[in-house]
This record gives C-alpha cells, sequence and structure tokens, in this order.
C-alpha cells in the first residue's frame, strides 16, 4: 500500500513518489537558539521524528536535515539585553535543545548545519540570484524582488496584490516593493558580519535554508516540513528565491505543516501570557507523557494544550503502559490455567490484521490517533486474556502480542517497556515484603495499616493494583 500525505502546494492528499527510489531527503526548519524551546516548538519536532520514524519503518532510507538559525536579530538583541558575546546563546541553546529532545526521544537529525557555517554558499546563493535580475542590491543591503516570480504567493494562497505591508513585512524607502525581502543585510555598529561583494553584513533569514537544504539535499528533494506559521513568509519566500535561482519545480516536491499549539483554547502568545517552554511542561509531566499527548493529535489539526488535557494524555499513556506491563508479568508468570480455544481466538485474530490496521493509518497521511487506537486494541484484548490465566497457548499470543505493541509503539516513539527493569535489584524484594505485610494487614482486618502502605508508596510513585493474579506494583 502506497504512503499518502498531505501537499500544501497541492492542498490534497498525494502519493508520496520519491526521487530516488527507497530512499526520502527531508529538510525540517529548526529553531533560533535564543531561548529554551517551547512547546510550538517541541510539536513540530515530535511530528517530523514520527514522521522521520515511520518513513524509516516502512524502508526507507532518510536523510533528515534540520538548520539551527545561530545567527538572528532575536539572538542579538536577547545578547544584548544579557550583556554576553552573541555567540554564546546559540551555543548554550542547542545544547539545552538536544538535551529536551532526548527527552522527548527525538531521534537525532542526520544533519544539523548552521547557519553562521554556510555564510559562502548563501553569498553564492545571492550573487546568482541578483546576476539573474530577481534581486537587486541598494547600498550594503540586497532584497529579493518578489515581482520577478510570477508564482509568488501559490504556496501560502496569497495573491501578491492583495498583500499588505504588516506586522511581518520589513518597510522601508529603498525597496521597490513593500513585500521585497532581504537577501542581504549591510552591517550595523556593533553587531556580527561577514564580508560580501556587497559589503560587511549578514544574512537575510529566508535565504539560510534555501543555501542549506540545497548543499545537504540537493535540488528537487522530497519533503520540506515545519509548522503553519512558517508557509508565510519564510517558505514562500524560501521557494520563490530557490526557484528563481534553480529553474521551477526544482526546489521540494512535498510541503508539510504541523497544525498550531492553542493554550486553554487561545493562540500561545507570550503577550497574552500562556507562553510554555517544555521544560516547564516537563516539571510537571514526565516527558513520555508530553511525547504522547504531542502524538495523541492528526499532526495537521490544532492541539489544545492545558493541564486538563496533559491529565487525560498522561491516564492514556499510563493504560498503555500498564497494558505493556500486564503483559510482560503474565509472560514471566509460572501459573498456567486451562484456557478454553475460544478465550484466544480474538486474540489471536486481532493479531492477524493489528500491523496492517497501523500501516493503514500512518499511510494515510499519518494519522496517529487512529494509529494509536490500534495500540489499545492490542492492550484491551491482552488484559481480557491475562484475566483468564496463562497457558502455552496464551503464552505464545501474549508473545507475539508483546512484541507487536513494543515496535509499533516505537514507531510513534512511545516507549512502553516495564519501569521496573531500570530499578536496583533490592527493589523487587522490598515490594515483596511490603506487600506482604499489607496483604497480612488486610487478613487481620487491619484495613487502616494497608491502606497506609498503599498511599505511602503511592506519595513516592509506586502503585499496587489487586489482580486475580495477586497484588502486584509498578512505577508511575
Amino acid at each position: 500500500m502506497s504512503i499518502r500525505l498531505y501537499n500544501t502546494m497541492s492542498r490534497q492528499l498525494e502519493e508520496l513518489q520519491p526521487r530516488v527510489e527507497g530512499e526520502i531527503a527531508m529538510y525540517v526548519c529548526g529553531i533560533t537558539p535564543y531561548d529554551y524551546p517551547h512547546i510550538g516548538n517541541a510539536r513540530a519536532v515530535v511530528v517530523f521524528d514520527i514522521i522521520r520514524r515511520y518513513l524509516e519503518y516502512r524502508g526507507f532510507d532518510v536523510l533528515y536535515v534540520q538548520n539551527f538559525t545561530d545567527i538572528d536579530d532575536k539572538i542579538i538583541n536577547r545578547a544584548q539585553e544579557q550583556c554576553v558575546p552573541w555567540q554564546s546563546l546559540p551555543q548554550r541553546f542547542m545544547q539545552v535543545y538536544y538535551e529536551e529532545m532526548d527527552a522527548l526521544n527525538v531521534k537525532r537529525a542526520s544533519r544539523y548545519p548552521l547557519a553562521t557555517e554556510h555564510m559562502a554558499e548563501m553569498i553564492t546563493l545571492t550573487a546568482d540570484l541578483v546576476a539573474k535580475g530577481n534581486a537587486y542590491a541598494v547600498g550594503g543591503d540586497v532584497y529579493f524582488s518578489v515581482r520577478s516570480y510570477a508564482n509568488y504567493g501559490a504556496l501560502s494562497g496569497r495573491a501578491l496584490d492583495d498583500m499588505q505591508s504588516g506586522a511581518r513585512v520589513e518597510v522601508n524607502d529603498i525597496k521597490r516593493d513593500p513585500m521585497d525581502f532581504a537577501l542581504w543585510k549591510s552591517a550595523k555598529p556593533g553587531e556580527p558580519s561577514w564580508d560580501s561583494p556587497w559589503g560587511s553584513g549578514r544574512p537575510g533569514w529566508h535565504i539560510e535554508c534555501s543555501a542549506m537544504a540545497a548543499k545537504y539535499l540537493g535540488n528537487g528533494f522530497d519533503i520540506h516540513g515545519g509548522g503553519q506559521d512558517l508557509i508565510f513568509p519564510h517558505h514562500e519566500n524560501e521557494l520563490a528565491q530557490s526557484e528563481c535561482a534553480h529553474g521551477t519545480g526544482t526546489f521540494a516536491h512535498y510541503w508539510m505543516h504541523n497544525g498550531f499549539v492553542s493554550v486553554n483554547r487561545e493562540k500561545m502568545s507570550k503577550s497574552l501570557g500562556n507562553f510554555f517552554t517544555v521544560r516547564e511542561v516537563m516539571e510537571k509531566f514526565p516527558a513520555p507523557v508530553l511525547r504522547y499527548f504531542l502524538t495523541s493529535a492528526h499532526y495537521r489539526s490544532p492541539i489544545d494544550f492545558s493541564d486538563q488535557t496533559l491529565t487525560q494524555a498522561q491516564a492514556a499513556y499510563e493504560r498503555l503502559k500498564l497494558g505493556a506491563l500486564n503483559i510482560s508479568r503474565a509472560l514471566e508468570s509460572e501459573i498456567t490455567y486451562y484456557t478454553p480455544p475460544e478465550i484466544i481466538e480474538p486474540l489471536q485474530a486481532l493479531l492477524a490484521h493489528a500491523e496492517d490496521d497501523f500501516r493503514a493509518a500512518m499511510d494515510e497521511d499519518f494519522n496517529t490517533p487512529q494509529a494509536l487506537a490500534v495500540l489499545f486494541e492490542l492492550v484491551g484484548e491482552s488484559n481480557r486474556l491475562i484475566s483468564g490465566g496463562i497457558n502455552e497457548a496464551t503464552r505464545t499470543a501474549l508473545t507475539e502480542t508483546y512484541a507487536l505493541l513494543l515496535r509499533l509503539a516505537g514507531v510513534l516513539g512511545i516507549t512502553l517497556e516495564a519501569a521496573e527493569e531500570k530499578g536496583d535489584a533490592l527493589t523487587p524484594q522490598l515490594m515483596e515484603l511490603l506487600i506482604s505485610l499489607r496483604a497480612q494487614a488486610r487478613k487481620e482486618k487491619n484495613f487502616a495499616l494497608g491502606d497506609a502502605i498503599r498511599d505511602r508508596l503511592a506519595e513516592i510513585g509506586i502503585l499496587l493494583e489487586d489482580t486475580a493474579r495477586g497484588t502486584e506494583w509498578r512505577r508511575k
């Protein structure tokens, strides 16, 4: 079955047809590292990590490039505010980014190119556009002429004549058209700069990704990704300058964009005071819960962030994790019962099509909610079977289920392995003693002591569960 994805350019689902059979070249716009990553950053990174993981699961060799914009007005201004060298901010916050994305189980990109390491490529691309008449120099600045590109506005669906100069459009007296944008900016006193044919300066934002994508992926690469906020002007401008430089239809074949994050149903914004960093969220909720939350909605849909939605995500994630733990414990159990064949048949039937269902969901524009539904089906049917006991036939079915559950969850970057495997050797023995003491207290009808043991364990993150097989424990 083929993979279909939504192409922002065509505004419809299209079959993925790679430039090179068996290979995917993918560029995703990264962050400007001047502050802690926020949940909007995290959503884009997790979304494209899932897409990359699924493509690899389907057998593609994925070359995944994600840049860092390590020179920008925001970096310069923040460094001046803090009275620190401008280079120190990107260095610091790129390391923070790696640590926090590692915690979210995001695979490292194939390459993380930095803007400051690709000045030569950006200057060459700018000079090429000037030579072809698509850009013009004014003093030490160079601007791209948007009216030199007939298809400008095709990606965002905007008509050039209807566009108005606004907050995101630089307005000055030296541009030929208010919509023209900077490819190269002349140096200002005290700001970092590099030599160029137009004098000392630094690149505009949009030229960076065009130059780095072309260097590492070549023209006509497969997928260009990012958040919906990048469609205009960033990706529109990337497309225009790249196709003027290299020819129409030669930049990226598929444009993919993830939906916005809202906070309590309002747009996330620093001005509204509802702006949350990944670090702040992970102080209240474990990283795997945030990963699950960001996976639980279709990537193109908006997703609403709140304590309530995170709490719901935590409960759902814990159900999956507990399901995997129950299977693991059942497989370790030596207790066996006779299980009629008809009791096993529903799980066996589910196993026969579960992976196909998972693929069908992900093949249709990476539908993670439907893919997660397959995992919950596996957990639900396994729990029903486990409650009837374990014998050779059920063990075989559960072994297959456990392997499939972990593998498919892994495609989504969700970790379900039993938490107790990470504990020290003494912990299981201590827990066995506490469970025994609680059982004795309950036998003697000392329910206050039994409840106290359970409650104190819960306070330190250990949950007790009374099952048909006896009392079992797990970490939160």
